[in-house]
C-alpha cells in the first residue's frame, strides 16, 4: 500500500518546491489512514539509552519539526520519530527559498535556520498524544504515549543567553519525550558551533544534565544526547568526547549537515548554494567521524549515526562504523518510505550471514579500519 501510494504522489512531490513538497508530506502523513504494520523480528530489537527499540532504523529530526506526525512516522515502520528541532520561542528561520535537492547526487542543503512553531505549540502536541496512545505502557504512565519520540532542541536565534534556552527546554520536555538530543550543531544560526568548543561545552551539558536530573522524581529518566556536526577537526572532537564523557551524557548523534562540498559532487551550481549538505554525499564524512567519535568514546555510551544513509548497503556501513542506531531523512526524498523496509531487510541478512541472534555483534566492527581510510574529500 506504502509503495503504490509513493508511486502516484512522488512525481507530484519532485514537480513541487522542495519545501512545499515536504509540507505536503507531512500533511498527508497527517490525514492518510495507515494501518500499523505487523511487529518487527525480533532479532531487529535492541535496548540502548535504557530505552526498548523495536529496530534501530529512526527518523532524523527535521522532517517532523513542530510535532504533528510522530505517529504516523511510527506506524510505517520506523523504531523512533526525533522531533524538532523545536526552539523555545516561535521563528521562522531565514527567507525562502532554503531548501534544494541535488538531484545528480541524491543530497539536499539546507538553510531552515531552526524555522519552529514553538515549544508551547510542540509541548501540546506530545502531551495530547500520551493521552491518546495506549495508557497500559510504562511510557504512557509518564506521560510519554506508546513508541519512542525523542525531541530535538535548539536556542533561538536571538535569544540573550543561548545556554538558558536549552535548558529551559529540557525541564519543559522531560515528562514528555523519551530523551532529548542538544543540538548545537546546525550550521544554519550564526554562531551555535561555536556551542561545541570546549570552554563552552562544558558549562552547557553541566547545566543540562543538572535540569534533567532536576526534573527526573517527576519526569522519570530521561536520557540526554549530544547532537554534533561531522566538520569538527579530530582534536576538537577528543574535546566533545572527553567533555560529554565527563558531563555523562547518555549518548551521541554523529552528525548533523556538512558545510563542506565533496569534490565528486556533480551539480556543482546548487552546490554553491549557502547551508549544510545532507544526503549521499555527507555518508563517507559521516562515516569517518562516526567511527573516530566510536573509538573515542570506548563504550562509555552509545551513538546514533546519521548522515547519508540511502540503501541496505551504506546503513549496515553505518552500524559497522559504530552506530548503535540510525537516523535517515534526506534518503528517504530520493527513496521513499520503502528504504526503511529495505534497511530492515539488510539488517536481517547481515545477521543471518553473520550467524548471530541480533546486530549488536556488528556495531562498531569495521570502526578501527575505517579510522585508518584517507580523509574523504
Amino acid at each position: 500500500m506504502i509503495g503504490l501510494f509513493e508511486r502516484l504522489a512522488r512525481p507530484l512531490l519532485y514537480a513541487l518546491d522542495p519545501e512545499a513538497a515536504h509540507g505536503l508530506a507531512v500533511k498527508t502523513l497527517k490525514f492518510t489512514p495507515r494501518p500499523p504494520l505487523g511487529r518487527d523480528d525480533p532479532r531487529l530489537a535492541t535496548r540502548v539509552f535504557g530505552l526498548n527499540f523495536p529496530n534501530p532504523v529512526g527518523i532524523a529530526a527535521g522532517f517532523d519539526k513542530n510535532a504533528e506526525v510522530p505517529d504516523a512516522l511510527l506506524r510505517v515502520g520506523f523504531g523512533f520519530v526525533e522531533v524538532g528541532t523545536v526552539t523555545p520561542l516561535p521563528q521562522g528561520g531565514n527567507p525562502r527559498p532554503r531548501l534544494f535537492r541535488l538531484d545528480a547526487d541524491a543530497g539536499v542543503i539546507n538553510r531552515l535556520g531552526f524555522n519552529s512553531q514553538g515549544a508551547d505549540a510542540v509541548l501540546r502536541r506530545l502531551a495530547a498524544r500520551a493521552v491518546t496512545t495506549t495508557l497500559a505502557s510504562a511510557a504512557s504512565r509518564r506521560g510519554r504515549g506508546k513508541g519512542i519520540v525523542g525531541i530535538n532542541i535548539g536556542a533561538n536565534k536571538d535569544a540573550a543567553d543561548r545556554l538558558a534556552d536549552y535548558v529551559g527546554l529540557i525541564e519543559r520536555f522531560a515528562p514528555v519525550a523519551n530523551y532529548v538530543t542538544v543540538n548545537i550543531s546546525s550550521p544554519n544560526t550564526p554562531g551555535l558551533r561555536n556551542l561545541q568548543q570546549a570552554a563552552v561545552l562544558g558549562d552547557l551539558l553541566s547545566r543540562v544534565i543538572d535540569a534533567r536530573d532536576r526534573v527526573t522524581a517527576s519526569a522519570g529518566p530521561t536520557p540526554v544526547l549530544l547532537k554534533i556536526a561531522p566538520d569538527l577537526s579530530l582534536p576538537d572532537l577528543d574535546d566533545v568526547v572527553g567533555i560529554a564523557r565527563a558531563r555523562r551524557v547518555d549518548g551521541m548523534i554523529v552528525g548533523n549537515t556538512t558545510v563542506t562540498r565533496p569534490r565528486s559532487l556533480r551539480d556543482t551550481e546548487t552546490a554553491k548554494q549557502a547551508g549544510g549538505l545532507s544526503g549521499r554525499p555527507l555518508l563517507a564524512l559521516a562515516n569517518r567521524m562516526l567511527a573516530e567519535t566510536y573509538v573515542r568514546v570506548e563504550d562509555a555510551f552509545p551513538l546514533i549515526g546519521a548522515g547519508g544513509i540511502d540503501s541496505g548497503a551504506s546503513a549496515l556501513q553505518k552500524i559497522r562504523a559504530g552506530a548503535s542506531l540510525i537516523q535517515v531523512y534526506s534518503g528517504l526524498v530520493f527513496r521513499g518510505l520503502g528504504l526503511v523496509a529495505e534497511i530492515k531487510g539488510a539488517l536481517l541478512r547481515a545477521i543471518e550471514g553473520a550467524r548471530q541472534n541480533s546486530f549488536k555483534e556488528l556495531i562498531g566492527a569495521d570502526a578501527a579500519s575505517v579510522t585508518a581510510e584517507t580523509w574523504p574529500e
